[in-house]
């Protein structure tokens, strides 16, 4: 039997449904489709006898695992629902929030994220969208943590491939210095200009650092995010360096690197920036080599 204390602040009711519609609406793109796994987690949840939900001790997280799962189910069904979900667009109550959703997740990125394959695209959501646990991705994909984590990196690979076209590394190195620029004179303006009005910003704390959980979408939101995170202070600097090949930023504090930023660019414009904060990924660049040590004396620090 459940007792007064079990009662729950409707603000965090509401914020739990929110939270696993916008898990739902990731994995699906659909507002509708989204809806009815959430209306059948919810089912679940309430088919549980009481003593078995009494032991559970997280619910927001068991929650999350059936939504998960639910979504991957839906995902492996042939063409991925995509006509029931169409059928269901028109007439669904509640639309605002979808909407809005819609609007910060742009239909480029969501069509590239429907090439990924059902697990890609959980690890990936789950992962780099919501910041959760490696364990807890684990336990809604079904595989263990390592090839999660795989799956995550081939569906960054896969993204960063399709929403961005080939360029010489001289394009790229312009357009990524001009980057730089912009963000060590701290002008919101020209950063926006420098990219495309989709961009989208994912920022990977790895639960180690209070980064920002969810990606930022749209050139102007990037923008001001990008230059929050980089606002000039006494022994924080901004450096262009190699980065998985091409020109990207690594930023300094004091003498350890703090984060390092990768970038995705179409012609003369970035469609997507990747800011790694997870201590844990930078532990090589803070290693001690020769090379390292020359690359810092010859650009110099500020």
């Amino acid at each position: 039997m459940e007792h007064a204390d079990d009662a729950v602040p409707i603000a965090d009711l509401l914020e739990e449904r929110r939270h696993l519609l916008d898990v739902a609406y990731w994995m699906l793109g659909s507002g509708g489709a989204a809806e009815s796994v959430i209306d059948e987690t919810y089912r679940r949840w309430y088919g549980l006898s009481e003593p078995a939900r009494a032991q559970i001790t997280d619910p927001r997280a068991w929650l999350a695992k059936e939504a998960g799962g639910i979504c991957l189910d839906r995902l492996a069904l042939p063409g991925r629902m995509r006509s029931f979900a169409a059928g269901q667009e028109a007439g669904e109550a509640g639309a605002g929030q979808h909407r809005m959703l819609e609007q910060e997740i742009s239909a480029v990125l969501l069509k590239a994220l429907d090439s990924l394959s059902p697990a890609e695209r959980a690890a990936f959501v789950l992962n780099d969208v919501f910041g959760m646990a490696p364990g807890a991705v684990a336990d809604i994909v079904g595989q263990p943590v390592r090839e999660c984590a795989e799956l995550a990196d081939r569906a960054r690979r896969s993204l960063r491939a399709r929403r961005s076209r080939p360029t010489t590394p001289r394009q790229h190195d312009a357009v990524a210095r001009a980057v730089r620029h912009a963000c060590a004179a701290e002008d919101a303006e020209r950063l926006a200009s420098l990219l495309v009005p989709d961009a989208t910003a994912f920022f990977d704390g790895g639960g180690k650092v209070r980064a920002l959980v969810r990606p930022v979408h749209g050139c102007e939101q990037v923008a001001r995010s990008l230059l929050t995170l980089l606002a000039r202070r006494p022994r924080t600097t901004v450096h262009t360096h190699s980065v998985n090949g091409r020109t990207g930023l690594v930023v300094h504090y004091d003498h350890q690197v703090a984060a390092v930023i990768s970038l995705d660019i179409a012609g003369p414009q970035v469609v997507q920036i990747w800011v790694i904060l997870n201590p844990d990924k930078l532990r090589s660049w803070n290693q001690p080599s020769t090379a390292y040590r020359s690359w810092r004396l010859s650009e110099g620090e500020s």
